[in-house]
């Protein structure tokens, strides 16, 4: 009788400790609302977003020729447009290039917008 009691206590006690284990897990607290941005914020977000990308955009540097697409610039090969070199994989690109520059800016990762 007494074995069938310390039994029972046992299974009792391992019952308890299951419950009141598996009762106590946290809630989830429930995910904080999004903060709203004053139009001026964004304004400000925007114009930061944008200056990051101009110097970004102003430290890529040119390896291909804009003239001829593909080929490696020669650096002893350039000419000043706008302010900012411009490097050609030869004097005849180069030629090229002074005679309608408009046409190969978009080639350019210094005039990149």
């Amino acid at each position: 009788m007494k074995t069938r009691n310390l039994v029972m206590m046992l299974i009792v006690t391992c019952l308890v400790a299951l419950v009141v284990l598996g009762g106590c897990k946290k809630k989830e607290q429930p995910p904080a609302a999004p903060k709203t941005m004053s139009m001026e914020d964004m304004q400000k977000q925007a114009a930061s977003t944008t200056k990051e990308a101009q110097k970004a955009a102003a430290g890529i540097e040119q390896t291909m020729c804009p003239v001829m697409d593909g080929n490696k610039i020669d650096k002893n090969v350039f000419v000043e447009y706008k302010g900012k070199k411009v490097y050609f994989c030869c004097t005849d690109c180069k030629a090229k290039f002074e005679a309608g520059p408009e046409k190969y800016i978009a080639n350019l990762p210094q005039f990149a917008k």
